[in-house]
């Protein structure tokens, strides 16, 4: 598991190599990712946007950006969570992907959070130690 806090907000992911939705012979490789974001702090908080860097193991890097996580911008009290499970394809059996979250205090100050930078590795990638 990777787990990133920002203003007392935790997130934490766990990527999952999907081997039934991926071809080795086609070159194309699939996970899925839970992530969890968790409210330590004591203000109420939104989810607005969401920003991904997804980088290939050829060093391929795509970019998006988009409102909120799977259709939703959660409001997040204090104590509350939000978990949710996503997916992403690659050209190679490993990658990996960071982000950030734009997030809106009740106050309406707009901040960012970190995501934790998190591998994708799939079983059939050799590791290769120099």
């Amino acid at each position: 598991m990777y787990r990133a806090v920002t203003r007392q907000i935790e997130v934490t992911v766990e990527p999952n190599f999907l081997p039934g939705r991926s071809s080795v012979d086609k070159g194309q490789y699939f996970w899925s990712y839970t992530i969890v974001i968790t409210n330590t702090g004591d203000e109420t908080v939104q989810l607005r946007t969401r920003h991904w860097i997804i980088t290939d193991a050829t060093g391929r890097k795509q970019e998006v950006r988009g409102e909120g996580v799977v259709g939703e911008q959660p409001v997040l009290a204090p104590g509350e969570r939000f978990e949710y499970t996503s997916g992403v394809p690659l050209p190679t059996a490993s990658g990996f992907m960071s982000g950030r979250y734009q997030m809106v205090s009740e106050s309406g100050e707009r901040f960012e959070i970190d995501v934790p930078t998190f591998s994708l590795d799939s079983p059939d990638n050799r590791r290769v130690l120099n």
